[in-house]
Formats: C-alpha cells, sequence, structure tokens
C-alpha cells in the first residue's frame, strides 16, 4: 500500500499553495461579507458579530489594508447613515483592532477630513453627525501616532501616563491641552446625538434611535479614561505652576466635568445602555486640584461591560462564525490535513490495486470524529469566550478596587505623613518647653545671685561715691599733670633718638674699655712677678677703676631699663599702627571689590540701555514705518473713493440723479471744513510722524465729502442753467483733478512736506460759490424768522378766508337787492358755490394747521419750534409758498365773482379763480403731507378736505358755466335766404374768423408759455428738472432748445375752459400726484406751485 510520504516535493508543495489560496479567498469572502452587512444604509445599529469578525480580521492579517480596499468603494457621499455606520466600526476598529490599524488608517487620514467637510455643508441630521465623528477619528488618530505610548483603547496605567508626559513641564502643559482637546470631540458628539435623540421622534427602544446611540459606547469608554487622564495632568502641573497660571485650565476642565457628567446621566437612564454597558458615576463636584491632598480623594472611574449569556442570532446567509479565539491544536490539524492528503494522492495516482482501500473507513470515521470535535471545539470556544467575558468584568471590578485601595492607601499616607508632621511639631515643642524650663531654673538662680550682687555693689557703691569725691578732687591734680606730661612728652621723644645714639656709643666705647681692662690685667699679671713694688699703686688705680666701671654698670642698667620701656611703647605702637594698616587694607580691598562690582553692574546696564536704546529706536522706526503704511493704505482708499466718485459723472444712470443747490452748498461747506482738518492733521503729523491718527480720521472725512460733493455737484448741474451746468460740472472735475493731485503728494515721503490744500480749497469755493448763484430767488428770510413767518402766514390765509366769506355775504344781500329773475338765481347759485369753497378751504387750512403741529412735535425732538423749521428750511418754505397762494387765491376769487355779480368781468376769470385754489390747496396737501406719517389720522383729515375743495371748486366751475349757458342769448342760424354764393361767402368769412382766433389763440398759449417759464426761472425750477429718475422729460417746463422760440409741442396744454374735461384713469391721477409729490420734494422751497397743479387739476378733481 502506498504511503504519504512517498508523494512528491512538487504535489507537495502545489497542494500547500492550494490550501493556502482557499483560506485567503474564504477569509476575503467573509471580511467582505461581515463589512457589507455591518455598513449598510439601514437605519439600524452595527451588529457585534459583524464588528468582532472585522477586529479579528485586522488581527489575523496584521493590520487593516483589507478593510479599507473594501471601504474606499462604499458611496460614503451619497449616503449620511452608511456614512455614520463607517465612523462606528472604524471607531471600533481603532479601540480593538490590531496594533498597525493606526498607521494604516493615517493613510486615509485627508479622506475622512473631505468626507467630514462635505456632510457638514449639508443640512442632514445624520450628515452633522458624520461630521462630528470625522473630527473625533482625526483628533484620535493623531493625538496616538504623537503619542505612541498610549494605545488607542486609551487602557494606559499611570506610570505610561508619566512617562509620557516627561518631566518637562512645557510637554506637561501640552500634553494636557491635547487632552482637553480629544475630550471636546468627545464631547460635542455625544451632545450632538443626545440633543438629536431629544428633538426626533426616535427613543432608545427603536432602532433609529440605536443606531444614533450604538457609537456612544466607545465614546463612553474613552472619555472615561480620558477624565482619569486630565485629573492626573491637572495635579502634577498645580504642583510645579502657581495656581494663576493654570485658571484657563481649572476652568475648561470644570466646563468638561459639568458636561461630562450630564452625558453620563443621560446615557445611565437610556434602556439601550443598561444591558450593554455600566457607567461609571462621577462625584458631586469636580477636585480641587489647589489641595494636593484631594488627589487621594480621586477614583478613576471603570467602565464595565457585562456579559451576555444568550447566543448571537446568526442570518441565514451568513458564513460559518470565525472563531474568536484559536485553540485548534497540531494534533487536529494533522487529522484533518491527513485525509485532504489522502485524497490528494489518490487523485493523483489513483486507488491502490484499483481498488477499495480501508483508509476509506479511517477517513469516514475521522470526519465523524472531526465533526464532533469541532462541535465540542465550539462549545469550549463559547465558555472560553464567556470565562474570558467574565474575567474581564472579574478584572475590572478588581482594578476598581485596586484603584480604590491604591485610594485608600494614598490617603493613608497622607494621613501618616500628617501624623508624622503632628509628632515631629509636638517633639519640638516638648523641647522647647524643657529647654525654657531648664533656661527658667537659671534665670532664677542668675536672679538670686544678681540679688546678691546687687546688694554688694550697693555697699561699694557707697564707698565708690565716697572715693569718687577725692578722684574728682585728684581728677583736677591730674590734669594739671597730664598737660605738663604732655608738654614732657614731646621732650622724651626728642630724646629718645638721643638716647639710643648715646646708648650706642656708650656700649661701644664700654666694649672697648672691657678688652683694654683685660689687656692691661693680663700685662700686669705678667708683670706681677716683675714689678712687686708697684702693687700698691696698681691697686689704687684698680679700685678707682671698680667705682668708675660700678657707676657706669649701674648707669647702662637704667638706661637699658629705659630702653626696654620705650621697645615696649613702640611695639604697641607699631602693633596699633599695624591693626590700623590691616583694617586700611581689609577696607581698601573691600572698597576695590565694591567698586570692581559697581563697574560690572556699570557695564551691563549701559549694555543694556544701548540694546533697549537701539530696540527703542527700531520700534520707533518700525512705528515710523507702520504709520506711513496706514497714512498710505488710507490715501489709497480715499483716491478710490474720489475716482470712483468722477466715474459717476461720466455714467448715463447718474443722469437721473438729481440734487438742490442748498445740499450742494451744506456738502460744499463740510468738505471746507474737513480741508481745515486735513491740513491741520498734516501739520500734526509732519511734527510727530510717529502719530498719524488725526491725519487719517481728516483725510477719510474729506474723501467721502469730496466725492460727496462732487456727485452732488454733477446731481445739482442735471437741473442748472447750461452755463452753471457746465461750469459747476468742469469744476467738479478740477475738484477730483486737485484732490488726487494732493493725495499723489501725500503718498511719497519726497512730496509730503510740500503738499498743500489752497488749490483743493479754491476749487471747492468755486464750487459752492455756484451751488449759492442757482439758489432759488426769494431765499432772504433768515430761517430763524421762518417758524414765525409759518405761523403768521397761516394766520393771514385764515384772515382772507374770513374776509372773502365776509364779503361774498355782503355780495350776496346786494345781489337780492339789486336784481331780480334769472340773473339773482345766477348770482345765488354762484355766490353760494363760492360760499361753500371758501368754508372749505378753511377747513383744509385748519386740518393742515394741526397736522402741522402733529409733524412738529413729532419731529423735533429735544429741540425748538423754531430751531425745527430752520432745520427743515425747504419744506418750511413750501408751507410758507402754499399758504399765501392759498390766501391770494381766496382774495381773487372774491374779485372776480364781485365783478361777475355787477356785470364787469367775465365768467372765465371765476373759473380760472376756481382753478387755481384747487391747485394751491393742493399744493398745501402735498406741503403737508411731505414730513407726515402715513398712518396719521390727521393726515386723513387734511386729505378728506382737499377732496372736498376739489368738489367745491368743481361746483363753482359747473354754477359758473351754467349760469353763462342761462344768460348767454344764443341768436337762431337761419341760412334759408342765402344763395348757394352767399353760403360759400358766409362760409370762407367763417373760415378765416376760425383761423384767426386760432392765431390768436396760439399766440396766447406762446405768452403763457414764456409766462410760466418766467415763473419758474424765479421760483427756482429748473426748466430741464427730470422726474422721479425714469429718464423722461418732467411737465414742469419745456424742454431746452437751441431755437429762440419754442416748439408747439413742448408747451404744456391746458383743456379748453368752455369744455368738460374728460375723467381720466386711475392710474393717471397717481401718476400725476407722484410728479407733483417729487417736484415738490426735489423743489422744496419754491415760491408758488400753483402752475404744477394746474396742469394736474382736472385729475386731482375727478379722482
Amino acid at each position: 500500500m502506498n504511503s504519504i510520504r512517498q508523494v512528491p516535493t512538487r504535489v507537495k508543495s502545489r497542494r500547500i499553495e492550494a490550501n493556502l489560496g482557499a483560506e485567503r479567498e474564504h477569509f476575503d469572502k467573509q471580511q467582505l461579507n461581515s463589512i457589507s452587512k455591518a455598513i449598510n444604509s439601514s437605519e439600524t445599529p452595527v451588529k457585534e458579530k459583524h464588528a468582532r469578525r472585522i477586529i479579528l480580521g485586522t488581527h489575523r492579517e496584521k493590520g487593516a489594508y483589507t478593510f479599507w480596499s473594501y471601504a474606499l468603494g462604499f458611496p460614503l457621499a451619497s449616503s449620511s447613515i452608511l456614512s455614520w455606520k463607517f465612523c462606528h466600526v472604524l471607531h471600533k476598529i481603532l479601540r480593538d483592532g490590531h496594533q498597525n490599524v493606526l498607521q494604516d488608517c493615517m493613510r486615509h487620514h485627508s479622506s475622512l477630513v473631505e468626507m467630514g467637510q462635505l456632510w457638514g455643508n449639508l443640512h442632514d441630521r445624520y450628515g452633522q453627525l458624520v461630521s462630528l465623528y470625522t473630527k473625533l477619528l482625526c483628533t484620535k488618530m493623531e493625538f496616538h501616532v504623537k503619542h505612541t505610548e498610549i494605545p488607542p483603547n486609551l487602557e494606559a496605567s499611570d506610570e505610561v501616563l508619566e512617562r509620557t508626559a516627561g518631566t518637562d513641564i512645557n510637554n506637561v502643559f501640552q500634553l494636557t491641552v491635547e487632552v482637553f482637546d480629544y475630550m471636546d470631540a468627545e464631547l460635542r458628539l455625544a451632545e450632538t446625538v443626545i440633543r438629536q435623540l431629544n428633538t426626533s421622534i426616535a427613543v432608545s427602544t427603536l432602532t433609529s434611535g440605536q443606531c444614533r446611540l450604538a457609537p456612544l459606547i466607545q465614546v463612553i469608554q474613552d472619555c472615561s479614561q480620558l477624565y482619569h487622564f486630565t485629573v492626573k495632568l491637572l495635579f502634577k502641573l498645580h504642583a510645579c505652576l502657581p495656581a494663576d497660571t493654570l485658571q484657563g485650565h481649572r476652568d475648561r476642565f470644570h466646563d468638561q466635568f459639568h458636561s461630562l457628567k450630564t452625558f453620563f446621566n443621560k446615557a445611565r437612564d437610556m434602556v439601550y445602555f443598561k444591558r450593554l454597558i455600566q457607567i461609571p458615576r462621577l462625584p458631586d463636584s469636580p477636585p480641587n486640584f489647589l489641595h494636593a491632598a484631594s488627589l487621594a480623594k480621586h477614583v478613576k472611574p471603570v467602565v464595565v461591560i457585562p456579559d451576555h449569556d444568550e447566543p448571537e442570532q446568526q442570518d441565514d446567509d451568513d458564513d460559518d462564525p470565525e472563531p474568536l479565539i484559536e485553540v485548534s491544536s497540531m494534533s487536529t490539524s494533522s487529522v484533518q490535513a491527513q485525509p485532504q492528503e489522502l485524497d490528494i494522492f489518490d487523485q493523483t495516482f489513483g486507488p491502490p490495486n484499483g481498488g477499495f482501500d480501508d483508509r476509506d473507513l479511517q477517513i469516514d470515521s475521522l470526519k465523524r470524529d472531526l465533526e464532533l470535535l469541532r462541535a465540542e471545539l465550539e462549545r469550549v470556544k463559547a465558555e472560553a469566550q464567556r470565562y474570558i467575558t467574565q474575567l474581564k468584568s472579574q478584572i475590572n471590578s478588581l482594578e476598581a478596587e485596586l484603584e480604590e485601595q491604591r485610594a485608600q492607601k494614598q490617603r493613608a499616607l497622607v494621613e501618616n505623613e500628617q501624623l508624622r508632621m503632628e509628632l515631629e511639631a509636638t517633639r519640638r515643642r516638648n523641647a522647647e518647653h524643657e529647654s525654657l524650663q531648664m533656661t527658667f531654673i537659671e534665670a532664677e538662680k542668675r536672679a538670686q545671685a544678681t540679688e546678691q550682687r546687687y546688694n554688694k555693689l550697693k555697699e561699694k557703691h557707697t564707698e565708690l561715691v565716697a572715693s569718687h569725691a577725692e578722684l574728682l578732687r585728684k581728677s583736677a591734680d591730674t590734669v594739671r599733670m597730664l598737660s605738663a606730661t604732655q608738654q614732657t612728652q614731646e621732650e622724651v621723644e626728642r630724646t629718645k633718638q638721643q638716647l639710643s645714639f648715646e646708648v650706642d656709643r656708650i656700649k661701644q666705647e664700654a666694649d672697648i674699655k672691657l678688652e683694654e681692662q683685660k689687656f692691661e690685667m693680663e700685662k700686669l699679671k705678667r708683670e706681677l712677678e716683675e714689678k712687686m713694688a708697684e702693687v700698691m699703686r696698681i691697686k689704687a688705680i684698680l679700685q678707682s677703676s671698680e667705682k668708675t666701671s660700678e657707676q657706669m654698670n649701674s648707669s647702662v642698667t637704667a638706661m637699658q631699663a629705659e630702653k626696654e620701656r620705650l621697645m615696649r611703647s613702640v611695639s604697641e605702637k607699631e602693633a596699633e599702627l599695624s591693626s590700623l594698616r590691616q583694617a586700611a587694607q581689609l577696607q581698601q580691598s573691600s572698597l576695590q571689590q565694591e567698586r570692581e562690582r559697581n563697574s560690572r553692574e556699570l557695564g551691563e546696564l549701559q549694555g543694556k540701555l544701548q540694546e533697549k536704546a537701539n530696540q527703542e529706536e527700531q520700534l520707533k522706526q518700525k512705528l515710523l514705518e507702520e504709520q506711513f503704511a496706514l497714512l498710505q493704505g488710507t490715501i489709497t482708499e480715499a483716491e478710490k473713493i474720489i475716482q470712483d466718485a468722477v466715474a459717476k459723472l461720466d455714467d448715463p444712470l447718474h443722469v437721473r440723479c438729481t440734487s438742490s443747490p442748498d445740499y450742494l452748498i451744506s456738502r460744499a461747506e463740510a468738505t471746507l471744513e474737513s480741508i481745515d482738518k486735513v491740513k491741520k492733521g498734516h501739520v500734526d503729523y509732519l511734527n510727530n510722524m510717529r502719530d498719524a491718527g488725526g491725519l487719517l480720521r481728516a483725510l477719510t472725512q474729506f474723501s467721502h465729502l469730496a466725492a460727496d460733493t462732487i456727485i452732488n455737484g454733477s446731481a445739482t448741474a442735471h437741473m442748472a442753467p447750461t452755463d452753471h451746468a457746465d461750469r459747476l460740472t468742469e469744476n467738479c472735475r478740477g475738484c477730483a483733478t486737485q484732490s488726487m493731485q494732493y493725495l499723489k503728494d501725500l503718498k511719497s515721503k519726497t512730496s509730503l512736506h510740500r503738499a498743500d490744500t489752497a488749490s483743493v480749497r479754491l476749487i471747492i469755493q468755486k464750487i459752492l460759490h455756484l451751488g449759492q448763484e442757482l439758489r432759488p430767488k426769494g431765499m432772504d428770510v433768515r430761517q430763524d424768522e421762518l417758524g414765525d413767518l409759518v405761523d403768521k402766514e397761516m394766520a393771514a390765509t385764515s384772515a382772507a378766508i374770513e374776509e372773502a366769506v365776509r364779503r361774498i355775504d355782503e355780495m350776496m344781500n346786494q345781489a337780492r337787492k339789486d336784481t331780480t329773475g334769472v340773473k339773482l338765481e345766477v348770482n345765488e347759485r354762484i355766490l353760494n358755490s363760492c360760499t361753500g369753497l371758501m368754508k372749505a378751504i378753511r377747513m383744509l387750512v385748519i386740518a393742515s394747521t394741526d397736522l402741522q403741529k402733529e409733524i412738529v412735535e413729532g419731529g423735533r425732538g429735544a429741540a425748538t419750534i423754531k430751531e425745527f423749521y430752520a432745520r427743515n428750511s425747504r419744506w418750511t418754505e413750501g408751507l410758507i409758498s402754499a399758504a399765501k397762494a392759498v390766501g391770494w387765491g381766496a382774495t381773487e376769487m372774491v374779485e372776480s365773482a364781485d365783478k361777475v355779480v355787477l356785470h364787469t368781468g367775465k365768467y372765465e376769470e371765476l373759473i380760472v379763480c376756481s382753478h387755481e385754489i384747487a391747485a394751491s390747496t393742493a399744493q398745501l396737501v402735498a406741503a403737508s403731507k411731505v414730513k407726515a406719517d402715513r398712518n396719521s389720522k390727521k393726515l386723513s383729515v387734511l386729505q378728506q378736505a382737499s377732496r372736498h375743495v376739489n368738489e367745491m371748486a368743481a361746483n363753482v366751475v359747473a354754477s359758473t358755466k351754467t349760469g353763462q349757458e342761462n344768460l348767454e342769448e344764443k341768436d337762431t342760424m337761419d341760412f334759408s335766404g342765402l344763395s348757394l354764393i352767399k353760403l360759400r361767402r358766409e362760409e370762407m368769412e367763417s373760415q378765416v374768423k376760425v383761423l384767426e382766433l386760432e392765431s390768436l389763440l396760439e399766440n396766447e398759449r406762446l405768452r403763457l408759455g414764456e409766462l410760466r417759464k418766467k415763473h419758474y426761472e424765479l421760483a427756482g425750477v429748473p426748466l430741464n428738472q427730470d422726474s422721479e429718475g425714469n429718464g423722461e422729460t418732467s411737465s414742469l417746463a419745456p424742454p431746452a432748445s437751441m431755437s429762440p422760440k419754442p416748439s408747439k409741442p413742448a408747451l404744456m396744454k391746458k383743456p379748453m375752459l368752455f369744455q368738460k374735461p374728460n375723467i381720466p384713469p386711475k392710474a393717471t391721477v397717481r401718476a400725476g400726484k407722484k410728479r407733483l409729490c417729487v417736484a415738490y420734494e426735489k423743489v422744496g422751497h419754491t415760491v408758488s406751485l400753483s402752475l404744477l397743479f394746474s396742469s394736474v387739476c382736472y385729475s386731482l378733481n375727478n379722482a
């Protein structure tokens, strides 16, 4: 029978390669299946078994290459739920996957950032969560790549944290900030998820809510570790740095503490988390980092994942689950491999002897055993997994107990240290107490001895007092002796040298004499035997010599004693001198050292002073450059503003803009004031170039005011005559040119000193002069008199109306006396209609006065009424003009009615006066309406009164025309007696008469046009005024023409007086009212706008 050992090597290698390929294919298929089921677009949480298979796959291939190769193919940009579940799986892989997963994920860091930015810009609820989750994952990867000692699951001991922080306080500070950022990213995600869950319909028991809540399990695990790291690092920082420096860290920790506690409490109350995770409880208050002993009270929060005994339900399409723990032995693998090898051998070489082999039975039995072993293995694996989970929970609980024991140990150590310190303090106090007792006993002994000595001293004191008197007496003698001694001391000093010289000389003489005596004695001894006779004489001489030697010896002894005393005094003086020399040398050395130290300090201070001076000089230069750069930037902006204003002069759209001369004058005056400020700021800047603030503010104001003057000058030129318009436009361009030249001079340092505003001031003054020339005539009333003038004109208008009513009543009474019949009826009808018109005008004036008071009270604020009228001079002058027109119209109407009643006037005059009164009252209404509130009740009353006036004016016109028709005698046209030739002649004469009348009418219309033109000039209304920005020519005056005779279409034709005007449509009436209000707002101060209102009176009458 063939043996497996006889299979060739080539067959074995093929078999191994086939097994490895099948195993790899099975692994890829299983990973793809798990990834596709874990990451999908259904709103359900990620199943734990799929995530566990993916994590085991990373451990098997030692990286996340397979995961990223499949994950990059998902359409993450098209589904926010898909992206959310992808981030959840990636978070699990980072925490529980292989250690090489972090490096593989960092290669796709930019893809995560782009995905977060994409969903952050979209308004999607899951998209907001994905944006925050990607930021958290990026922060997590960056943190753990930088600090490789701390694993991504953050399960690091305190020793690892200490080693990561190091001893450098700067590194500890930076690490604390990074942990804070890490915690902020975690808490932002958790708060957003809970906030969306609270505001949505989903709850934690639904799949939609669980899909959002599932990633928070990893967030809770991370936050508990990060909280512990933060507490440890902050206590270490407070041990090395002052408390004020770390105030910001404490505030940030307190915010995170309250947010984390709120998050844990909310999560603990949710049903979803109760069966999946045990959330720790944080203390009621944050740790006190200012007290070092609070570290002992800190307890590390421990998160426990409880064990679940119920088995997971597998999907129908799932593959066989991969074992969590590889417990297969080599024997099992050999048993599994042997049938495969036999099968491969049989397939390759065929069965032995071409028949049935007993090994088939063995293979079947081995397969059955293998199945049993597999089932047993699965059971063992499940049990081992359960044991592992229980052991992990026990380990976590033991770690919690260990942390508590460590905390208790720390507290015990702190208490022991405190007790030891108290014991040392007690010992020191006892030693001090004993020393104090000994000192007290010694002090008592010394006190007794002192008292005894005091008694003895007291006795001696009496003796000393007695002796003191004697000493005082002796002291006087001693003083006298001392004075004498001092005198003799100088003599002694002088004699010292003499004595020393004499002593030396005497010593020499004594030595010489001794030698001579010795020589003589020897000589005598030799001669003793020879000269016995001379013994007596020699003895006598010897005796005398001995006496002399004794005297000399005594004198030498005295001299030696005196010498020794003098030598002692000299040695004492020399000792004093040497001590003085030593003291002087010490003083000199100390002075020398002090002088050297002072010189060094002086050199250092001079160096620092020089460095400070250089820095100050550099800062001054930098300040000058920055100030000049600011000045250049301001000048550039000013040039742009002025260039923009000049560009508007040639803009076709600007042709529609208009302005008044008064506003141009105000802008020009403000510009002149700004020029003065610019000049002052220029001088100040030249005096102190370190401060350009005044010049910058002045240039900014000047540029805006100059541009405003240029634009308003051009807008005013659109309403001015041709000559004034050309001059004004040219001056505006010149203003821009001179302003740009001045700014150009300011912009360069070389021309900064010679920049001058004189040319700009001159051109602005020219614009101001042209504006004053364009101001309407009749503006000679002072502004402080406008308020009084308004009241006077309104009172005069009321008085004129009262007088008109009175005169109409008198005319009515007089007509009843003088006329009868049809004439009386016509006169009564006309006068009654005039009376009704006057009453309506009176009510209009009263309503206008009330509205005017309301406008003044509402707009004047804290100013007086006169100041309000002066500030709004154009509006006030318009009111004055309208009041004058109404009073004048009432007076003229009375005069015309009087003439009609007396048959000395024309009915047409009365009709024209009615039209003028209607136009004047409409002008008064428009003048009051300009500043009135749109919702004002008094404005409604005024408008109602205006409509009533128009109705009364229409009644006057109608009654006048009816009376004229009743009184006129119409000749009956009888052409029966005329022949054809005569009829032809009469027709020709009638045509001639018609042509003459048309010619007269045309001439009269031309005259009327010229009169209106002159009226507009006197009133200050430009002839070429445009309407409200629509590009159409206003109907106030004919357009300017080069021909001295205006053309016919340019005249404004009224409807004929003897014809009843057609009722215009409401749009025409509104357009007429709009032109009326626009014209009044533009002119404002016109003396009379009655001609303007005449052009639209028919439309107002029929409105």
